[in-house]
């Protein structure tokens, strides 16, 4: 008994002590402000996603995203493995418990001492041995282990769900700017239309001039073409459609079919920007820096872990039960009541530089999360910085292009009127015809890329709450 006293003092005196390493954040050194800044009434980055985005259909598509998604189910169920590390984390301090119960029979040879007793005492060429009992073991945590070990699984849940949050992010900003897109390509195939109509004026009133002797048949040839280059735009549309809406429903989780969608991405620019803040902003905000920094923190605790496992060990183990050579004295209280009191200390001394090993490899991948963790804060700035980039070089082009399409809409049909009355070329015509074409396609790109700018810099700024 006194060793067992001794041991639990030497249990109180070390359990303060801590040969780990408090979790410190990775040094960041972020700027004070983004390249560029916007500035808004409200800050929109925190709305939640159904008040951002103002089209039912799209709210619609994005609902059944979350709900059906592939990548976001299987992420769930990581959520729930480490929910049950967590849980399990939690019980490191308590002892552990065994019941165990067996009976053996042994025949040992009459030339062996077991034997010459055996049918001595028991006048039996056979021993018999029971045993039931129940075995309690405490391993005393006196480096702090089992804190470690909460904190290593703690660190890993939130990591994960964060991971989740981001992931749902990433989903809503892809369904957003595939829905836009599909929209961009319905108007790609409607400007196509358009401009096949006005081609098809173009080429009747040149076979008009043509049969009166006012132009050959060059300008019948150069019309027809013009009138091919806006249809050969119809099927490319048409296949593109439907590429895309394949694409939009995989997201969905849903089998290729129509999509429905609403009004023109004119009506869905918009009317304003987003209070950015400044960069430190974003370690509150977005959930990837934060899932980083829990990987870093995790790591952080498996380096204790490492470490504490080169220092030494003392465990706790009693053990009451019954045994008996008889089966019918088997219960036979308390003459087979066995009882086990025991401590053991334990010092790894020699094991192949294994232990050290794993220290310092732990040590290494500590070092790489919080590199990581830097670079991930890095990018999330750029994105930042590209994202409002972007989004002012689109609006600045928009702009100037919309200003454009007015002056070539009058130019076009001002070159028609003109070339009906013999004022102008066939060849004006054409070319006033494919500039406006050319316009209005890059107007309807520039459109696309002004709303996709606007999701890039809703989803880097870490996005709205639900």
């Amino acid at each position: 008994m006194k060793i067992l006293y001794s041991a639990i003092a030497t249990i109180l005196f070390v359990s303060s002590c801590s040969v780990t390493q408090q979790y410190k954040r990775p040094e960041l050194d972020l700027p004070e402000n983004y390249r560029a800044d916007l500035t808004l009434t409200a800050d929109s980055i925190q709305l939640p996603w159904k008040l951002f985005f103002q089209d039912p259909l799209l709210i619609t598509l994005i609902d059944k995203a979350l709900e059906n998604n592939h990548d976001l189910q299987m992420a769930l169920k990581s959520i729930d493995q480490l929910d049950l590390l967590m849980k399990q984390a939690k019980l490191a301090l308590l002892p552990t418990a065994a019941f165990n119960a067996n009976g053996s029979r042994g025949w040992s040879s009459n030339n062996s001492l077991n034997g010459a007793m055996s049918s001595q005492f028991t006048n039996s060429k056979y021993i018999d041995d029971y045993n039931a009992g129940i075995t309690v073991s405490w391993e005393a945590d006196i480096w702090g282990k089992s804190q470690l070990y909460k904190e290593q699984a703690r660190a890993s849940y939130f990591g994960q769900k964060e991971n989740y949050a981001a992931l749902r992010t990433r989903i809503i900003a892809q369904v957003a700017q595939a829905y836009y897109r599909l929209i961009a390509l319905d108007e790609q195939l409607k400007i196509a239309q358009e401009n096949v109509k006005l081609s098809e004026e173009l080429l009747r009133i040149t076979h008009l001039q043509y049969q009166s002797g006012q132009v050959n048949s060059l300008a019948i040839e150069q019309s027809e073409a013009q009138k091919k280059t806006a249809e050969l735009i119809v099927p490319l549309s048409i296949q593109s459609i439907n590429v895309q809406e394949n694409a939009l429903l995989i997201l969905c989780r849903m089998y290729p079919d129509r999509v429905q969608r609403g009004v023109q991405l004119v009506n869905l620019l918009p009317q304003g920007l987003f209070n950015t803040g400044v960069p430190a902003h974003l370690l509150s905000r977005r959930p990837d820096l934060k899932a980083a920094e829990y990987d870093v923190i995790a790591l952080n605790a498996k380096t204790g872990l490492a470490k504490t496992a080169m220092y030494p060990s003392l465990s706790l183990s009693a053990q009451a039960g019954l045994n008996s050579f008889l089966f019918k004295n088997w219960f036979d209280l308390p003459g087979s009541i066995t009882k086990n009191l025991a401590a053991n200390l334990t010092q790894p001394i020699f094991q192949k530089k294994e232990l050290q090993t794993a220290y310092q490899t732990a040590v290494l991948e500590q070092e790489k999360a919080a590199i990581q963790f830097q670079k991930t804060t890095l990018l999330a700035v750029a994105e930042v910085s590209d994202g409002l980039a972007n989004y002012k070089g689109s609006s600045d082009r928009l702009a100037l292009t919309l200003e454009r399409g007015l002056a070539l809409d009058k130019a076009t049909n001002d070159a028609l009127l003109l070339y009906k009355s013999g004022m102008a070329t066939y060849l004006e015509v054409i070319s006033a015809q494919n500039a406006k074409l050319q316009n209005d396609l890059e107007r309807n790109n520039l459109e696309q890329e002004k709303l996709n700018s606007i999701i890039d810099l809703y989803r880097s700024l870490g996005g709205g709450v639900d």
